[in-house]
Protein backbone atom coordinates (compact mmCIF):
# COMPACT_ATOMS: atom_id res chain seq x y z
CA UNK A 1 0.00 0.00 0.00
CA UNK A 2 1.28 3.45 -0.87
CA UNK A 3 2.14 5.22 2.37
CA UNK A 4 2.70 8.63 0.79
CA UNK A 5 0.69 11.17 2.70
CA UNK A 6 -2.10 12.20 0.31
CA UNK A 7 -5.63 13.32 0.94
CA UNK A 8 -8.55 11.99 -1.08
CA UNK A 9 -11.43 13.90 0.39
CA UNK A 10 -14.67 15.25 -1.01
CA UNK A 11 -15.64 18.89 -0.64
CA UNK A 12 -18.69 17.85 1.37
CA UNK A 13 -16.64 15.80 3.86
CA UNK A 14 -14.14 18.62 4.19
CA UNK A 15 -16.90 21.06 5.05
CA UNK A 16 -18.45 18.62 7.51
CA UNK A 17 -15.11 18.00 9.18
CA UNK A 18 -14.51 21.71 9.47
CA UNK A 19 -17.93 22.30 10.94
CA UNK A 20 -17.71 19.31 13.27
CA UNK A 21 -14.83 18.19 15.44
CA UNK A 22 -11.58 20.06 14.86
CA UNK A 23 -8.85 18.66 12.68
CA UNK A 24 -6.30 17.40 15.17
CA UNK A 25 -2.56 17.66 15.41
CA UNK A 26 -2.49 21.25 14.22
CA UNK A 27 0.85 22.71 15.14
CA UNK A 28 1.21 25.50 17.68
CA UNK A 29 2.11 28.94 16.33
CA UNK A 30 5.75 29.48 15.54
CA UNK A 31 7.89 31.17 18.17
CA UNK A 32 10.64 33.66 17.58
CA UNK A 33 13.21 31.39 19.27
CA UNK A 34 14.69 28.53 17.29
CA UNK A 35 14.85 26.37 20.43
CA UNK A 36 11.78 25.16 22.29
CA UNK A 37 12.35 25.63 26.04
CA UNK A 38 10.70 23.25 28.53
CA UNK A 39 11.22 22.40 32.20
CA UNK A 40 10.36 19.40 34.35
CA UNK A 41 10.63 18.90 38.08
CA UNK A 42 10.67 15.39 39.50
CA UNK A 43 9.29 15.13 43.04
CA UNK A 44 7.02 13.11 45.33
CA UNK A 45 3.32 13.86 44.95
CA UNK A 46 -0.21 12.60 45.41
CA UNK A 47 -2.77 11.45 42.87
CA UNK A 48 -6.14 9.70 42.81
CA UNK A 49 -5.57 6.66 40.64
CA UNK A 50 -9.03 5.31 41.37
CA UNK A 51 -10.92 8.55 40.74
CA UNK A 52 -12.04 11.53 42.82
CA UNK A 53 -13.99 9.37 45.29
CA UNK A 54 -11.02 7.11 46.12
CA UNK A 55 -8.11 7.69 48.51
CA UNK A 56 -5.11 9.52 47.10
CA UNK A 57 -1.96 7.53 46.40
CA UNK A 58 1.58 8.67 47.16
CA UNK A 59 3.54 8.72 43.89
CA UNK A 60 6.61 10.19 42.26
CA UNK A 61 5.66 12.62 39.51
CA UNK A 62 6.86 14.91 36.74
CA UNK A 63 5.55 18.44 37.35
CA UNK A 64 3.18 17.03 40.02
CA UNK A 65 1.26 15.00 37.41
CA UNK A 66 0.85 11.27 36.70
CA UNK A 67 1.53 10.73 33.90
CA UNK A 68 3.89 13.64 33.38
CA UNK A 69 3.04 16.59 31.11
CA UNK A 70 2.45 15.81 27.45
CA UNK A 71 5.47 17.21 25.64
CA UNK A 72 4.38 18.13 22.12
CA UNK A 73 7.35 18.95 19.93
CA UNK A 74 8.00 19.80 16.28
CA UNK A 75 9.84 17.48 13.96
CA UNK A 76 13.22 18.98 13.14
CA UNK A 77 13.02 21.74 15.77
CA UNK A 78 15.46 21.75 18.68
CA UNK A 79 14.19 21.46 22.22
CA UNK A 80 15.96 22.23 25.49
CA UNK A 81 14.46 20.53 28.56
CA UNK A 82 15.73 21.45 32.01
CA UNK A 83 15.14 18.63 34.50
CA UNK A 84 15.26 19.31 38.24
CA UNK A 85 15.57 16.41 40.66
CA UNK A 86 13.38 16.87 43.74
CA UNK A 87 13.72 13.26 44.88
CA UNK A 88 15.97 11.99 47.64
CA UNK A 89 17.79 9.73 45.19
CA UNK A 90 19.56 10.00 41.84
CA UNK A 91 17.58 10.02 38.61
CA UNK A 92 17.86 10.63 34.86
CA UNK A 93 15.39 10.97 31.97
CA UNK A 94 15.48 8.68 28.94
CA UNK A 95 13.63 10.01 25.87
CA UNK A 96 12.37 6.67 24.71
CA UNK A 97 12.46 6.09 20.95
CA UNK A 98 14.02 9.43 20.02
CA UNK A 99 17.10 9.14 17.80
CA UNK A 100 19.23 11.69 19.64
CA UNK A 101 22.89 12.33 20.52
CA UNK A 102 24.35 9.73 22.89
CA UNK A 103 25.06 12.31 25.62
CA UNK A 104 21.32 13.08 25.82
CA UNK A 105 20.14 9.45 26.15
CA UNK A 106 19.76 9.46 29.93
CA UNK A 107 21.62 6.29 30.95
CA UNK A 108 23.57 6.89 34.19
CA UNK A 109 27.22 5.94 34.09
CA UNK A 110 27.09 5.27 30.36
CA UNK A 111 25.92 8.49 28.71
CA UNK A 112 25.75 10.97 31.62
CA UNK A 113 26.32 11.29 35.36
CA UNK A 114 23.11 10.76 37.33
CA UNK A 115 21.18 13.84 38.38
CA UNK A 116 21.80 14.15 42.11
CA UNK A 117 19.06 15.26 44.53
CA UNK A 118 18.58 19.02 44.25
CA UNK A 119 20.52 19.26 40.99
CA UNK A 120 19.46 19.90 37.41
CA UNK A 121 20.46 18.58 34.00
CA UNK A 122 19.70 20.13 30.63
CA UNK A 123 18.75 17.82 27.78
CA UNK A 124 18.94 19.28 24.30
CA UNK A 125 18.14 17.48 21.06
CA UNK A 126 16.37 17.85 17.73
CA UNK A 127 13.79 15.13 17.09
CA UNK A 128 14.31 13.85 13.53
CA UNK A 129 11.17 11.71 13.50
CA UNK A 130 7.50 12.53 13.92
CA UNK A 131 5.49 10.10 16.01
CA UNK A 132 4.49 8.87 19.45
CA UNK A 133 7.26 8.55 22.04
CA UNK A 134 7.53 8.78 25.83
CA UNK A 135 9.96 9.58 28.63
CA UNK A 136 10.89 7.83 31.87
CA UNK A 137 13.80 7.36 34.30
CA UNK A 138 16.75 5.10 33.64
CA UNK A 139 17.97 5.16 37.24
CA UNK A 140 16.49 2.80 39.83
CA UNK A 141 14.16 2.06 36.92
CA UNK A 142 12.00 -0.57 38.58
CA UNK A 143 11.09 1.61 41.56
CA UNK A 144 10.91 4.98 39.81
CA UNK A 145 8.73 3.71 36.97
CA UNK A 146 6.66 1.70 39.42
CA UNK A 147 6.00 4.81 41.51
CA UNK A 148 4.65 6.75 38.56
CA UNK A 149 7.47 8.39 36.61
CA UNK A 150 6.37 8.26 32.98
CA UNK A 151 5.19 10.87 30.50
CA UNK A 152 4.13 11.11 26.84
CA UNK A 153 6.13 12.84 24.14
CA UNK A 154 4.55 13.55 20.75
CA UNK A 155 6.45 14.89 17.75
CA UNK A 156 4.00 16.34 15.25
CA UNK A 157 4.23 15.77 11.51
CA UNK A 158 5.16 18.77 9.39
CA UNK A 159 1.65 18.75 7.93
CA UNK A 160 -1.44 18.05 10.06
CA UNK A 161 -2.96 14.59 9.83
CA UNK A 162 -6.59 14.71 8.76
CA UNK A 163 -8.62 13.10 11.55
CA UNK A 164 -11.40 14.43 13.72
CA UNK A 165 -9.63 13.84 17.00
CA UNK A 166 -6.09 12.94 18.08
CA UNK A 167 -6.24 11.02 21.37
CA UNK A 168 -3.58 9.54 23.64
CA UNK A 169 -3.90 6.60 26.04
CA UNK A 170 -0.84 6.25 28.24
CA UNK A 171 -1.44 2.93 29.99
CA UNK A 172 0.10 2.18 33.38
CA UNK A 173 -0.15 -0.84 35.63
CA UNK A 174 -0.02 -0.53 39.41
CA UNK A 175 0.43 -3.00 42.24
CA UNK A 176 -1.69 -1.43 44.97
CA UNK A 177 -2.18 -2.50 48.57
CA UNK A 178 -5.59 -2.62 50.26
CA UNK A 179 -5.21 1.00 51.44
CA UNK A 180 -4.73 2.25 47.87
CA UNK A 181 -0.99 2.84 48.30
CA UNK A 182 1.70 1.40 46.04
CA UNK A 183 2.74 -1.96 47.43
CA UNK A 184 6.35 -2.53 48.42
CA UNK A 185 8.41 -5.54 47.53
CA UNK A 186 10.05 -4.18 44.39
CA UNK A 187 12.60 -6.57 42.92
CA UNK A 188 11.33 -9.80 44.44
CA UNK A 189 12.91 -13.01 43.15
CA UNK A 190 9.65 -14.38 41.69
CA UNK A 191 9.03 -11.20 39.70
CA UNK A 192 12.66 -10.95 38.65
CA UNK A 193 12.87 -14.48 37.29
CA UNK A 194 9.37 -14.86 35.84
CA UNK A 195 6.91 -12.42 34.24
CA UNK A 196 7.91 -9.28 36.19
CA UNK A 197 5.90 -7.05 38.53
CA UNK A 198 2.42 -7.26 37.00
CA UNK A 199 -0.02 -5.14 39.03
CA UNK A 200 -3.67 -5.29 39.97
CA UNK A 201 -4.90 -1.95 38.58
CA UNK A 202 -4.60 -0.40 35.12
CA UNK A 203 -5.01 3.32 34.46
CA UNK A 204 -5.47 5.36 31.29
CA UNK A 205 -3.72 8.72 31.52
CA UNK A 206 -3.35 8.27 35.27
CA UNK A 207 -7.00 7.55 36.07
CA UNK A 208 -9.23 4.52 36.42
CA UNK A 209 -10.68 3.98 32.93
CA UNK A 210 -14.02 5.63 32.17
CA UNK A 211 -16.11 5.33 29.02
CA UNK A 212 -14.71 7.16 26.01
CA UNK A 213 -17.43 9.27 24.41
CA UNK A 214 -17.43 9.03 20.61
CA UNK A 215 -19.67 10.07 17.75
CA UNK A 216 -20.84 7.96 14.84
CA UNK A 217 -18.93 8.82 11.66
CA UNK A 218 -15.86 10.40 13.23
CA UNK A 219 -12.28 9.23 12.67
CA UNK A 220 -9.94 9.12 15.64
CA UNK A 221 -6.18 8.78 15.71
CA UNK A 222 -5.53 6.89 18.93
CA UNK A 223 -1.98 6.80 20.26
CA UNK A 224 -1.45 3.83 22.59
CA UNK A 225 1.56 3.86 24.95
CA UNK A 226 2.31 0.96 27.31
CA UNK A 227 4.18 2.52 30.24
CA UNK A 228 3.73 -0.50 32.54
CA UNK A 229 6.60 -2.21 34.30
CA UNK A 230 5.74 -5.67 33.02
CA UNK A 231 2.11 -6.05 31.91
CA UNK A 232 1.68 -7.20 28.33
CA UNK A 233 -1.57 -6.14 26.67
CA UNK A 234 -3.62 -7.49 23.76
CA UNK A 235 -6.39 -5.01 22.98
CA UNK A 236 -9.53 -5.85 20.99
CA UNK A 237 -11.98 -3.13 19.94
CA UNK A 238 -15.31 -4.95 19.78
CA UNK A 239 -17.35 -4.10 16.70
CA UNK A 240 -14.54 -2.00 15.22
CA UNK A 241 -11.66 -2.45 12.78
CA UNK A 242 -8.60 -0.54 14.00
CA UNK A 243 -5.99 0.23 11.35
CA UNK A 244 -2.38 0.27 12.54
CA UNK A 245 -0.62 3.29 11.02
CA UNK A 246 2.56 3.48 13.15
CA UNK A 247 4.52 1.29 15.55
CA UNK A 248 6.95 2.79 18.07
CA UNK A 249 6.56 6.18 16.42
CA UNK A 250 7.49 4.92 12.96
CA UNK A 251 4.85 4.83 10.21
CA UNK A 252 4.14 1.45 8.63
CA UNK A 253 1.93 0.25 5.79
CA UNK A 254 -1.60 0.69 7.19
CA UNK A 255 -3.05 -2.69 8.12
CA UNK A 256 -5.51 -4.44 10.39
CA UNK A 257 -3.81 -6.30 13.26
CA UNK A 258 -3.72 -10.09 13.17
CA UNK A 259 -6.92 -11.54 14.65
CA UNK A 260 -7.96 -7.98 15.48
CA UNK A 261 -5.66 -7.90 18.55
CA UNK A 262 -3.16 -5.13 19.19
CA UNK A 263 -0.18 -6.66 21.01
CA UNK A 264 1.30 -3.93 23.17
CA UNK A 265 4.28 -4.81 25.36
CA UNK A 266 5.90 -2.50 27.93
CA UNK A 267 7.53 0.51 26.20
CA UNK A 268 5.78 -0.14 22.88
CA UNK A 269 3.55 2.39 21.14
CA UNK A 270 0.97 1.76 18.45
CA UNK A 271 -0.93 4.47 16.58
CA UNK A 272 -4.26 3.39 15.10
CA UNK A 273 -6.86 5.04 12.90
CA UNK A 274 -10.34 4.18 14.19
CA UNK A 275 -13.46 4.96 12.20
CA UNK A 276 -16.44 5.13 14.55
CA UNK A 277 -19.14 3.13 12.74
CA UNK A 278 -21.24 2.03 15.72
CA UNK A 279 -24.89 3.05 16.04
CA UNK A 280 -25.70 6.24 17.98
CA UNK A 281 -26.27 5.34 21.63
CA UNK A 282 -24.42 1.99 21.45
CA UNK A 283 -21.51 0.86 23.65
CA UNK A 284 -18.59 -1.33 22.60
CA UNK A 285 -15.99 -2.84 24.92
CA UNK A 286 -12.24 -2.50 24.57
CA UNK A 287 -10.94 -5.76 26.01
CA UNK A 288 -7.43 -6.76 27.10
CA UNK A 289 -7.13 -10.54 26.79
CA UNK A 290 -3.37 -11.13 26.73
CA UNK A 291 -3.31 -13.36 29.81
CA UNK A 292 -5.35 -16.52 29.29
CA UNK A 293 -8.42 -16.64 31.52
CA UNK A 294 -7.82 -13.12 32.87
CA UNK A 295 -9.48 -10.99 30.20
CA UNK A 296 -11.04 -7.74 31.41
CA UNK A 297 -12.76 -4.71 29.91
CA UNK A 298 -10.30 -1.84 29.82
CA UNK A 299 -12.92 0.72 28.77
CA UNK A 300 -15.93 1.19 26.51
CA UNK A 301 -16.56 3.24 23.39
CA UNK A 302 -19.80 5.03 24.29
CA UNK A 303 -21.59 6.52 21.29
CA UNK A 304 -23.44 9.79 21.59
CA UNK A 305 -27.09 9.62 20.61
CA UNK A 306 -26.75 12.58 18.23
CA UNK A 307 -26.89 12.11 14.47
CA UNK A 308 -23.72 10.86 12.73
CA UNK A 309 -20.96 13.31 11.95
CA UNK A 310 -20.88 11.94 8.41
CA UNK A 311 -22.75 9.18 6.60
CA UNK A 312 -19.65 7.37 5.35
CA UNK A 313 -16.08 7.00 6.68
CA UNK A 314 -13.78 9.94 6.01
CA UNK A 315 -12.51 9.68 2.44
CA UNK A 316 -8.85 10.36 3.21
CA UNK A 317 -5.80 8.13 3.28
CA UNK A 318 -4.74 6.98 6.76
CA UNK A 319 -1.11 6.55 5.65
CA UNK A 320 1.48 8.67 7.46
CA UNK A 321 4.57 10.27 5.92
CA UNK A 322 7.67 8.16 6.43
CA UNK A 323 10.44 9.42 8.70
CA UNK A 324 14.02 9.91 7.42
CA UNK A 325 15.36 6.49 8.47
CA UNK A 326 18.41 5.24 6.56
CA UNK A 327 17.83 1.92 4.75
CA UNK A 328 20.27 -0.86 5.73
CA UNK A 329 22.44 -2.36 3.01
CA UNK A 330 21.64 -6.00 3.74
CA UNK A 331 24.00 -7.37 1.11
CA UNK A 332 26.99 -5.79 2.86
CA UNK A 333 25.77 -5.77 6.46
CA UNK A 334 27.76 -6.90 9.47
CA UNK A 335 26.07 -9.88 11.17
CA UNK A 336 25.71 -10.07 14.94
CA UNK A 337 23.62 -12.24 17.24
CA UNK A 338 22.36 -11.93 20.79
CA UNK A 339 20.89 -14.83 22.74
CA UNK A 340 18.54 -14.29 25.68
CA UNK A 341 19.03 -16.80 28.49
CA UNK A 342 17.91 -17.55 32.04
CA UNK A 343 14.83 -17.04 34.14
CA UNK A 344 12.77 -19.72 35.81
CA UNK A 345 12.55 -22.80 33.59
CA UNK A 346 15.43 -21.33 31.63
CA UNK A 347 17.29 -24.59 31.41
CA UNK A 348 20.74 -23.11 31.19
CA UNK A 349 23.64 -21.82 33.26
CA UNK A 350 24.21 -18.07 33.43
CA UNK A 351 27.88 -17.87 32.53
CA UNK A 352 29.79 -14.85 33.71
CA UNK A 353 27.44 -14.12 36.60
CA UNK A 354 29.50 -15.61 39.38
CA UNK A 355 28.48 -18.21 41.94
CA UNK A 356 27.40 -21.76 41.30
CA UNK A 357 24.46 -22.70 39.10
CA UNK A 358 21.46 -24.06 40.91
CA UNK A 359 22.27 -22.27 44.18
CA UNK A 360 19.05 -20.55 45.22
CA UNK A 361 16.43 -18.89 43.02
CA UNK A 362 17.56 -16.75 40.07
CA UNK A 363 17.23 -13.06 40.88
CA UNK A 364 17.27 -13.58 44.65
CA UNK A 365 18.73 -10.72 46.72
CA UNK A 366 19.17 -8.54 43.66
CA UNK A 367 21.32 -11.05 41.84
CA UNK A 368 21.26 -12.00 38.19
CA UNK A 369 18.39 -14.03 36.75
CA UNK A 370 19.02 -13.42 33.05
CA UNK A 371 21.89 -13.12 30.61
CA UNK A 372 22.63 -12.05 27.05
CA UNK A 373 25.24 -14.22 25.33
CA UNK A 374 26.10 -15.65 28.75
CA UNK A 375 26.76 -12.30 30.44
CA UNK A 376 24.53 -10.43 32.88
CA UNK A 377 24.42 -6.66 33.29
CA UNK A 378 22.31 -5.85 36.33
CA UNK A 379 20.95 -2.43 37.30
CA UNK A 380 20.60 0.56 34.99
CA UNK A 381 23.94 1.09 33.29
CA UNK A 382 27.64 0.71 33.93
CA UNK A 383 30.57 2.81 32.83
CA UNK A 384 33.35 0.87 31.18
CA UNK A 385 31.39 -2.29 30.39
CA UNK A 386 32.85 -3.97 27.33
CA UNK A 387 30.43 -3.74 24.41
CA UNK A 388 28.76 -6.89 23.15
CA UNK A 389 29.75 -5.86 19.63
CA UNK A 390 31.22 -2.80 17.88
CA UNK A 391 30.15 -1.23 14.60
CA UNK A 392 31.88 1.28 12.38
CA UNK A 393 29.89 4.44 11.93
CA UNK A 394 27.75 4.20 8.82
CA UNK A 395 27.89 0.41 8.64
CA UNK A 396 24.75 -1.66 8.24
CA UNK A 397 24.06 -4.24 10.94
CA UNK A 398 21.99 -7.41 10.52
CA UNK A 399 21.06 -8.38 14.09
CA UNK A 400 19.60 -11.76 15.04
CA UNK A 401 17.91 -12.01 18.46
CA UNK A 402 17.18 -15.47 19.89
CA UNK A 403 14.95 -15.94 22.92
CA UNK A 404 15.99 -19.20 24.58
CA UNK A 405 13.87 -18.48 27.66
CA UNK A 406 10.33 -19.49 28.62
CA UNK A 407 9.18 -15.86 28.95
CA UNK A 408 8.17 -12.86 26.84
CA UNK A 409 10.70 -10.04 26.40
CA UNK A 410 10.18 -6.62 24.74
CA UNK A 411 13.74 -5.86 23.62
CA UNK A 412 14.45 -2.12 23.40
CA UNK A 413 17.34 -0.57 21.51
CA UNK A 414 18.49 2.95 22.39
CA UNK A 415 19.41 5.49 19.73
CA UNK A 416 18.03 3.62 16.71
CA UNK A 417 14.95 2.12 15.10
CA UNK A 418 15.18 -1.41 13.77
CA UNK A 419 13.79 -2.60 10.47
CA UNK A 420 12.12 -5.87 11.50
CA UNK A 421 12.86 -8.40 8.75
CA UNK A 422 11.61 -11.79 9.91
CA UNK A 423 10.13 -13.71 12.85
CA UNK A 424 10.90 -17.43 13.09
CA UNK A 425 11.89 -17.49 9.45
CA UNK A 426 8.74 -15.79 8.11
CA UNK A 427 9.06 -12.30 6.60
CA UNK A 428 7.50 -9.52 8.68
CA UNK A 429 5.07 -7.54 6.49
CA UNK A 430 4.02 -3.88 6.44
CA UNK A 431 7.56 -2.38 6.43
CA UNK A 432 7.73 -2.16 10.20
CA UNK A 433 10.42 -0.24 12.10
CA UNK A 434 10.52 -0.60 15.87
CA UNK A 435 12.68 0.39 18.83
CA UNK A 436 11.01 -2.20 21.09
CA UNK A 437 10.58 -5.66 19.57
CA UNK A 438 8.39 -8.13 21.47
CA UNK A 439 9.82 -11.65 21.57
CA UNK A 440 7.66 -14.60 22.53
CA UNK A 441 9.30 -17.64 24.17
CA UNK A 442 11.72 -19.33 21.74
CA UNK A 443 11.27 -16.61 19.09
CA UNK A 444 14.05 -15.85 16.61
CA UNK A 445 13.83 -12.36 15.14
CA UNK A 446 16.03 -10.82 12.46
CA UNK A 447 16.28 -7.06 12.10
CA UNK A 448 18.62 -4.47 10.65
CA UNK A 449 19.73 -0.86 11.07
CA UNK A 450 22.37 1.61 9.94
CA UNK A 451 24.91 2.49 12.64
CA UNK A 452 24.80 6.22 11.96
CA UNK A 453 24.68 7.41 15.59
CA UNK A 454 28.02 7.14 17.46
CA UNK A 455 28.30 6.15 21.11
CA UNK A 456 27.74 3.31 23.56
CA UNK A 457 24.09 2.27 23.43
CA UNK A 458 21.89 0.12 25.63
CA UNK A 459 19.97 -2.90 24.38
CA UNK A 460 17.74 -4.44 27.05
CA UNK A 461 14.44 -6.02 27.96
CA UNK A 462 11.84 -3.44 28.96
CA UNK A 463 10.20 -5.64 31.56
CA UNK A 464 11.88 -3.63 34.32
CA UNK A 465 12.50 -6.63 36.59
CA UNK A 466 14.25 -8.46 33.75
CA UNK A 467 16.44 -5.47 32.93
CA UNK A 468 17.47 -4.96 36.53
CA UNK A 469 18.22 -8.70 36.91
CA UNK A 470 20.64 -8.92 34.01
CA UNK A 471 18.82 -8.78 30.65
CA UNK A 472 20.77 -5.82 29.35
CA UNK A 473 23.85 -5.24 27.25
CA UNK A 474 25.78 -2.53 25.38
CA UNK A 475 26.90 -2.14 21.78
CA UNK A 476 29.25 0.51 20.42
CA UNK A 477 29.18 2.65 17.30
CA UNK A 478 32.49 4.36 16.66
Amino acid sequence: MNSDFKYHISRRDLLVAGAGLAVSASLPPARASTVDERSIKIAPGQTRLGGSDRPSTAVWAYNSAVPGPKLRLRQGRSVRITVENGLDEDTTVHWHGIRLPNAMDGVPGLTQPPIKPGETFVYEFTPPDAGTFWYHPHTDSLVQLGRGLAGPLIVDEAEPVLVDRDLLWLLQDWRLAADGQIAGGFGGAMDASMSGRVGNAVTINGRAPADLGVRTGERVRLRLVNAALARMMALRFEGHRPIVVAIDGQPCDPHEPENGRLLLAPAMRIDIALDMQGDPGSRHAVIDDFYGGLAYTLTNLAYDKVSPLRAHPLDASVGLPRNPLPEPDLANAMHHEIVLQGGMMGGGKLAGVGGMPGMGMPGMNGGAAWAINGMSMTGDGHAGMAPQFTLERGASCHLTMRNETAWWHPMHVHGFSLSVLSRNGAPVPHRQWQDTVLMAPKDVIECAFVADNPGDWMLHCHVADHQMAGLMTVFRVK
